[in-house]
């Protein structure tokens, strides 16, 4: 068991988008464009003409056309990130919270010392992992005796207000890039926050020293499962987590949906178990669907809202 060194809630109220930009992965940021492919010699890019020129020849497996349309869109995001540190447009905010914990009814018992217990239902696999052989839950990386999870909540603000005064003023392209290049900031954030836990915050791995680059291969120990992603699709579970996380306390709003606002956001899990690894519930039968309904207190019939793509 590791035992975290910060007891209690850590908020961070202004992260600097220097601080995070380089842990973008721009490979996830294209795609969202329709220009799938890992486009390489961005690291070192500067916009000089050699640079552009290095640019379209290094990648002209895709093409000069959607080479050159990746350039320039790298470079319209550049210069956005560089604006919003400039002219402080956008405002990067997160909150974290260890709590003792341990696994129990095919799920994850919270147990913090200063609350009532709170119980996160999970869903296991219907069909085995091909990296274990056997179906997973998130719960089997949580001792079932005595262990800690960490909880997570992080926001780009500013993005939201900012698109739609771009699309007031009929520019509708800077509208959906100042969009894209948030949910990068957001994701590149939980990749910066998730170091630092690791590090410093939860400290299991105080010597680690990856770059930014290298974290993208995923060498670290450890998991931060997003709420409503493929290893937790059920959104209600955020209500649940947010009992000790408080998003409200840095301007993060849970509708009744539980959508969260700003839009630019991301609520998760910290799983420090060696051998814990990202997977996909996927599709679960009558059977698992009629227990879970017990165990998170549910109707059985509304379960298609919240799980529809797993049904």
């Amino acid at each position: 068991m590791n035992i975290p060194r910060l007891k209690g809630t850590k908020t961070f109220e202004n992260i600097e988008i220097s601080t995070v930009a380089p842990y973008i992965d721009w490979v996830f940021f294209f795609k969202a464009w329709g220009l799938p492919g890992r486009f390489d010699g961005l690291d070192n890019f500067c916009g000089c003409e050699q640079c552009l020129q290095n640019f379209l020849v290094t990648n002209r497996k895709y093409g000069t056309d959607k080479a050159r349309e990746a350039m320039n869109l790298f470079v319209d995001a550049r210069n956005m990130l560089k604006r919003a540190k400039d002219e402080n447009l956008l405002h990067i905010r997160a909150r974290i919270v260890f709590s003792p914990a341990h696994s129990a009814n095919e799920g994850i018992m919270l147990t913090p010392e200063d609350g009532e217990d709170i119980y996160l239902p999970m869903l296991r696999q219907q069909h085995p992992s091909e990296l274990v052989g056997k179906c997973i839950s998130l719960a089997d990386f949580v001792s079932p005796e005595s262990d800690f999870i960490g909880l997570f909540s992080l926001c780009i603000d500013g993005a939201d207000q900012l698109s739609e005064r771009y699309k007031t003023e009929g520019d509708l392209y800077n509208s959906i890039l100042i969009k894209s290049v948030a949910d990068r900031l957001a994701e590149a954030t939980a990749e910066w926050l998730h170091q630092q836990v690791r590090t410093t915050y939860w400290g299991y791995a105080p010597d680690e020293s990856f770059t930014p680059k290298e974290l993208m291969k995923l060498p670290f120990k450890g998991i931060r499962p997003a709420i409503g992603y493929p290893a937790i699709p059920d959104q209600r579970i955020i209500f649940r987590v947010n009992q000790l996380l408080k998003m409200e306390e840095i301007d993060m709003h849970i509708t009744e949906n539980g959508a969260m606002q700003p839009n630019a956001s991301i609520c998760g899990l910290y799983i420090s178990h060696p051998k814990s690894f990202y997977f996909m519930v996927g599709k679960v039968g009558n059977d698992q669907l009629d227990d879970y309904a017990k165990r998170s207190g549910s109707d059985r019939n509304e379960l298609g809202k919240w799980l529809m793509h797993n049904i």
